[in-house]
């Protein structure tokens, strides 16, 4: 067997020595030749066209603004000029007559029947009272006289005294024709009762005061309808009399009033 020539012993592992300036240079001298290369090559290379399919041409118009497109209108006859103007309007209708003036309301007065006015009666005065005689002074005595005869004394009237005239119990009832009328009764003579055909007199009682303005008023027979007997009653409220002076000196009397509904 042949020998092995012994190697002399060394250091392990790579060099540790830095790179000369020389070997740095030419290695930024080539990564610079690369990187230029490389882009050169690649401008070399031609990009593959892009095919597309066949496109219809289009067709762009401008049109102006004021003049804007007409559709196309098939060529057919126009439908004829339809007249949309309305009638004329007729004159009676624009101008009306004017209504006819409605007539004044009338409104039906009732009648009152008043009897005639009689001759007032001739005042009652009352006599005059008779006044008692006065009666005669008693005779005085006369002391130490001899007697004399006595002289007939005066007659004394033995009737009594007249008594006064009694009180009034109350008014006394008259007649309205011997007061007369100041204001009148005007009853109203209402339409509903004049359709429902009412007609009747109503006998009024008022008592008339010392001025002859109705005090009391009170039915004294009806008329026969309701109605009817309200409105004479309200009309000799509203009314007046004369006063009622016999001899100058006013009285109350009771007065019965007929008033009267008649349909003409």
């Amino acid at each position: 067997m042949s020998s092995v020539p012994p190697v002399a012993p060394g250091p392990l592992g790579p060099s540790r020595e830095p790179l000369s300036s020389t070997a740095r240079v030419a290695i930024v001298v080539f990564v610079i030749f690369f990187h230029v290369g490389g882009g050169w090559a690649l401008t070399q290379f031609e990009p593959l066209p892009l095919i597309v399919g066949d496109v219809a041409p289009m067709e762009v118009r401008i049109v102006p603004a004021d003049a804007p497109a007409q559709p196309e209108i098939e060529d057919s006859e126009p439908p004829p000029p339809v007249d949309l103007k309305p009638p004329p309007p007729e004159l009676a209708t624009i101008v009306e007559p004017p209504p006819p003036d409605l007539p004044p309301p009338e409104f039906p007065l009732a009648r009152i029947d008043l009897p005639p006015p009689d001759e007032p009666p001739p005042p009652n005065i009352p006599p005059p009272e008779k006044k008692p005689e006065p009666k005669p002074p008693e005779p005085k005595p006369v002391q130490k006289r001899p007697p004399q005869p006595a002289r007939p004394a005066a007659p004394v009237d033995a009737t009594p005294q007249q008594a006064a005239p009694a009180a009034a119990a109350g008014p006394r009832t008259v007649d309205a024709s011997q007061l007369g009328w100041l204001v009148s009764p005007k009853p109203v003579y209402s339409n509903a009762s004049r359709r429902a055909n009412e007609q009747g007199t109503a006998m009024v009682r008022v008592l008339v005061d010392v001025t002859g303005r109705p005090a009391q008023v009170s039915l004294q027979s009806s008329s026969g309808f309701p109605a009817l007997d309200q409105s004479a009653l309200a009309a000799v409220r509203a009314a007046q009399f004369k006063p009622y002076a016999p001899g100058g000196l006013p009285q109350a009397v009771l007065v019965v009033v007929p008033i009267k509904f008649v349909l003409q």
